[in-house]
Order: structure tokens, then sequence, then C-alpha cells
């Protein structure tokens, strides 16, 4: 796998007041080198938006880990116990509005930077703030599928009927946690009444890939053309700790592609970046809009 032969990694600091300048500038000088830029966003750009992300600076756990993907098929259990807490936890999703880092990436794809958005989240907000080039890589988390007869519906619907079959479990309160979770514990979800598709009786999910599921291979299959029609891969906001976005890094490697990431805390792709800037996500973007001038867009 090629390595980049040198790479740059920038941190503002308060006892450095000219690094944020040079971060800027850095971030400013791979855009405007790289014309056509796929970008893989993750939860860091959502975060101002009230959506908490999974992982700490050192990309370890902030809470227990997320629902798998067996064990929401296999057991009832399970079942009654997610969408009971994704009751109150999917409120944080379903009242988000786009932040500084959508808008400015929307932005950055009108005046011809971004070629391709990848997000490795699945609350819409891209596309809220008006990026039309998106791969929403893990699914959109307010549509359900039936996993036996693909049918669909809006999830705020679904969760109009859980309330009304489920009184009072709406009114309870919980701190929310990633992808319209909530921490909601110490209580008896084996009352928790759920529902199936009325259609053929399936088991009902969020149209999303739960963790030890895999993203469909046509997803990935057209994600990986985007990225060989692209110039240069931006990561922003993810640790890659998951291999479904890790593996955009590393064949962005393999092809020589320059790869830049924007990130607080370590990444599982550390060791594969031309440049690292450690900043705010939301801020710095802003700051790169303004000083981008606009680039016709690149041909297919």
């Amino acid at each position: 796998m090629p390595m980049p032969s040198t790479r740059e990694t920038i941190s503002p600091t308060a006892s450095r007041p000219n690094a944020v300048r040079a971060d800027e500038q850095a971030l400013h000088d791979f855009v405007q080198r790289h014309p056509g830029l796929m970008v893989l966003t993750g939860a860091g750009v959502s975060t101002d938006c009230g959506i908490p992300d999974y992982r700490d600076a050192r990309g370890e756990w902030k809470r227990s880990p997320p629902v798998q993907h067996h064990a929401f098929m296999t057991s009832l259990a399970t079942r009654q116990r997610y969408w009971a807490r994704s009751l109150l936890g999917f409120r944080a999703i379903e009242n988000a509005r786009p932040g500084p880092a959508h808008r400015a990436l929307a932005q950055l794809e009108a005046k011809g930077h971004v070629a391709t958005l990848i997000t490795q989240n699945v609350d819409g907000l891209h596309q809220h703030a008006g990026s039309r080039r998106v791969i929403d890589l893990h699914g959109r988390a307010e549509v359900v599928r039936c996993m036996s007869c693909g049918a669909r519906r809006m999830r705020y619907h679904l969760h109009e009927e859980l309330a009304a079959r489920n009184p009072g479990w709406a009114s309870l309160e919980a701190p929310v946690g990633p992808d319209g979770d909530a921490d909601l514990e110490g209580l008896d979800f084996s009352t928790f009444k759920v529902l199936e598709c009325t259609r053929c009786g399936g088991i009902l999910k969020p149209d999303v890939v739960f963790f030890g599921d895999n993203v469909p291979p046509e997803r990935v299959s057209t994600s990986l053309l985007a990225l060989e029609r692209a110039s240069a891969l931006l990561v922003i906001g993810s640790s890659l700790t998951v291999y479904s976005g890790y593996r955009f890094a590393r064949h962005a490697a393999q092809e020589g592609k320059p790869i830049a990431c924007l990130n607080l805390g370590r990444t599982r792709a550390d060791d594969l970046y031309s440049l690292k800037i450690e900043a705010p996500v939301g801020q710095t973007l802003e700051t790169l809009v303004q000083g981008l001038r606009y680039q016709p867009a690149m041909r297919a």
C-alpha cells in the first residue's frame, strides 16, 4: 500500500496563536489543489445539531455498544428494548436541523469542489442542507423497512402507532444517544408492544445498516466507482473505526490518491493521510468556504 511521503498534522492550541491560520490555509490549499473531491463524513459533522456521536477522541466507546443486527433479528426482547428506547431517542434526529458543517459542505458542492459525498450518518442532514450528490452508506433512519417483503414506511408514522399502543412510554425521559437511541434502563421492556408489517407480518427494522450487518454490495460498488473518479479523499468527522468507512481510505491509499482528514481525535487511518487537521469541524469548514473560489465541476 503506498504511504504518504510526508504528513502534516495541525492541532490549534491557545499557546500557538498562528496555528489556526495555518490550519485553515492547509485545508484551503488541499481543496484548491484537488478539484472534484470525494468527501467522507461521520458523526462529527452532526454533533453540533444535538445528535451524539459514538466514540471519544481516542476512538473508544462513550456508552454501551449499539444494538447488533443478529440480536435484533432473532430476539423479540431485543426489538422490544430497541423500539421503546427509540420512542425517546429518535426525537434528536427528527428535530435536528443542518448545522454549519452540513451547510458548508453543500456550498462546497455548489462551488464545484465536491464531486461526491459519502456519509456514514443516517440523519439525512446533508440532503436537508442542500447537498445533492450524497451516498447514504448506512441508509436513512427516518425510513422503516419490512425485512421479509421489503415494504417501506415513514418512521414517524410507526412511532405514532407505537406510542398509541404503549401508553406512557413516550412521556418518559432519558438521555439521547447516537442514531436515535436513548439510555432508558431499569424498566421491564417485556410489556412493550412492537409492530409487525401490516402486509406480511414480517419484522420491521429501520432502513439502516446495524452493527454486525453489511453495507449492500451495490452501494459499496457505487461508492468505490465515485472514489475512482475523484481527485482526492477528504475525511471529516469520522474515526473510521468501522470498516465500512475505513475501506475508502484504504482504497484511496492503494490508488495513490491524496487523503486529508479533519477530525478531533484519533482515527483508524491516521497513517494514510498526507494532511490531518484536528480542529472544530463546523467552524473550520465555514472558514474554508469563505476563502475558496468557484471551481467548475469536473466531468465524469
